[in-house]
């Protein structure tokens, strides 16, 4: 990809071309983040981030090492960016500079360029168009704006900016951080809920206005884009006021253009979301085939942990975005080169990330995990991580423990959100116990099934008792504790408990047989660890 096409397709809401010597034509590669005075890999034609370099000396040096070893461009902010000193250096040196706009954050950059530079990879390809597509895009959403006589974005059906148009300086705060995110801001988009929008956007096809509410927002227009009864996305324009009938007419006009290039640009990610989930899916089983495809996701150095991703939301729609959102950030993380060693799989959503990715972020703050759980929404979704995987094949076996201790969670036999295999491994050992146990039907032979009965039809308690007695190894004291009772209420419900039916409870083999049931029940319930042995009191 030329520097020309990345600064197009990013646009200059987030990055300015201040000074291109030889032009914009040169070739750019990857993504190289330079702290201040920190040593970094470079390769030529890499694209550097000067990130939180304020220093006039620190950019000189760095601009000084970037040209010595073939950078593609250098990109800095106010004031460094513009400092005369640094320009001068910069166009002796035959080094593109670019300037990053103050407002836009060093992580939403690097996730952009990332993303641009992914795509024109999987378009050169041969595996999708949405690199292509993308720069048409940014074109048509200009002429959109020209038919509007308003600044535009187009966006997908999950509010994923695709496209914006010039004319920023027209806009509100909501549209900078729409722009700055590539997705509209939570506490916005929940405005346009509460108002309709999206609901009509499904139904309708004519223009939408949408009066300013929230504080810092100015009116929208909005228009959305169907295609054969499927809304393919919206076209969200902003206005100064109610737009007179002509020019909202010719805005909606503009839908059916829109309409060609999101089928053609979904056709391509959707073949592009193919060949990465097939590839994730035959590393993640183990199929034939996986070094060769963990090779091509970047996979090369380990060791990794499979983390899985279950969405809870009842509404289709919303449960949808939830999983794109999740699969967009776990696709991009940390030291990844290429698209994506993450893929929606069944309804779940799969990543697989460096092991040191799993714990608590710098200074003890919230890790990554917590991070990933807070982008989505609610209600926040459920998180499972697998054990290490040292290599390609163990990466099947952190999938099958990613996928039980995410059964863990959505069952509630862990009452939490997040989870990882190596903390709940026993509570797994009983899961699959227990399950075996259903298969053969083991809770119901023996006494057992009289005090199920019993408890039922008198409302006792003879099951959770039972059960927290034999847990406790007969220790009345620790049972009582356990059940929130006090001992001699515990020792009269075990004497009440031998009146319903006789329990031979000296032999170790009848309070083993009875544990291993009563195990089974418990961790077999589909609704949680009480459903079907009491624990209370």
């Amino acid at each position: 990809m030329s520097l020309q096409r990345l600064l197009s397709s990013i646009g200059p809401a987030v990055l300015s071309g201040v000074c291109a010597p030889g032009g914009t034509a040169v070739p750019v590669g990857d993504v190289v983040i330079a702290e201040p005075d920190g040593g970094f890999d470079l390769r030529p034609g890499d694209v550097v981030l000067g990130v939180n370099l304020t220093d006039r000396a620190q950019a000189l040096r760095l601009l000084s090492s970037c040209a010595g070893r073939s950078a593609g461009a250098l990109l800095l902010k106010a004031p460094v960016a513009v400092d005369e000193t640094v320009v001068t250096a910069a166009s002796a040196a035959g080094l593109p500079l670019v300037q990053v706009e103050q407002q836009a954050g060093w992580a939403q950059v690097v996730s952009l360029l990332r993303a641009v530079l992914d795509s024109e990879g999987y378009a050169d390809s041969g595996s999708g168009t949405a690199g292509a597509e993308a720069g048409d895009l940014f074109g048509l959403a200009d002429a959109i704006a020209a038919v509007i006589d308003a600044p535009v974005t187009i966006e997908d059906r999950s509010s994923r900016v695709l496209a914006y148009s010039a004319r920023q300086e027209r806009g509100d705060e909501a549209r900078v951080a729409t722009i700055m995110g590539r997705h509209v801001p939570d506490e916005v988009n929940a405005h346009f809920r509460r108002y309709g929008v999206f609901h009509r956007i499904a139904q309708d096809t004519g223009p939408i206005y949408v009066p300013a509410v929230v504080e810092g927002t100015k009116p929208r227009l909005v228009v959305p884009v169907h295609a054969g009864g499927d809304v393919l996305g919206s076209i969200w324009a902003i206005v100064p006021g109610p737009v007179p009938a002509e020019r909202a007419e010719a805005f909606a006009d503009t839908a059916a253009t829109a309409a060609l290039h999101l089928l053609r640009r979904r056709a391509g990610a959707d073949v592009e979301r193919l060949v990465l989930t097939d590839m994730v899916a035959t590393v993640l089983h183990g199929q034939e085939g996986a070094a060769d495809a963990a090779r091509r996701l970047g996979l090369t150095t380990g060791p990794w942990r499979v983390i899985a991703v279950g969405v809870r939301c009842e509404d289709d729609e919303e449960a949808e975005r939830q999983r794109l959102t999740v699969w967009e950030r776990m696709s991009r993380f940390r030291g990844s080169r290429l698209r994506s060693p993450a893929a929606v799989v069944g309804g779940v959503v799969y990543g697989i990330v460096p092991a040191e990715m799993v714990g608590p972020g710098p200074d003890d703050g919230p890790g990554w995990l917590e991070t990933l759980r807070g982008t989505t929404g609610e209600p926040a979704p459920l998180l499972a991580v697998g054990g290490l995987a040292a290599s390609v094949p163990g990466l099947a076996r952190s999938r099958e423990q990613a996928d039980d201790t995410l059964d863990l969670l959505r069952t509630g036999l862990i009452a939490r959100h997040q989870a990882v295999h190596d903390e709940v491994w026993a509570t797994v050992v009983l899961r699959h116990v227990a399950r075996s146990a259903a298969a053969a039907r083991i809770a119901g032979v023996g006494p057992l099934r009289q005090l199920v009965d019993h408890d039922r039809t008198h409302g006792t308690n003879c099951v959770p008792t039972l059960y927290a007695w034999l847990q406790e190894r007969g220790d009345p004291r620790a049972a009582a504790a356990r059940l929130h009772i006090h001992p001699n209420t515990l020792r009269h419900r075990m004497r009440r408990l031998q009146e319903v039916v006789a329990l031979p409870l000296d032999d170790p083999e009848v309070r083993t047989a009875l544990l291993l049931q009563l195990t089974a029940r418990r961790y077999g319930a589909e609704g949680g660890p009480d459903d079907a042995v009491g624990t209370s009191g």
